[in-house]
């Protein structure tokens, strides 16, 4: 579901910048987007590791790996964070 909304958010942006001129609006819709290859090259090798890995045979490396998918998912959210922001501030541009 993240990634379809990802991409509908994406499209709605650009969209929105190709209607208003705003770059806010593009700007967000390529951060948004940019979850994607994140996702694909930044947090897929390690959730494949992770899905590899047997229960009965997690150890420290297994935690130490869950620890960084942790971190590399707070990046994701970071960047919807990011883009949500930049399409609140285009959006009170428009009422301006």
């Amino acid at each position: 579901m993240q990634a379809s909304l990802a991409v509908l958010g994406g499209v709605l942006g650009a969209l929105a910048w190709w209607e208003t001129g705003d770059s806010l609006w593009l700007a967000g819709a390529v951060v948004l987007v940019a979850n994607w290859p994140y996702t694909l090259l930044g947090i897929m090798p390690t959730n494949r590791r992770l899905i590899a890995t047997a229960p009965d045979s997690a150890d420290a490396a297994t935690r130490s790996l869950l620890e960084r998918w942790g971190r590399l998912h707070a990046v994701r959210s970071v960047l919807g964070t990011i883009a949500t922001v930049l399409f609140l501030m285009a959006a009170l541009r428009i009422g301006r």
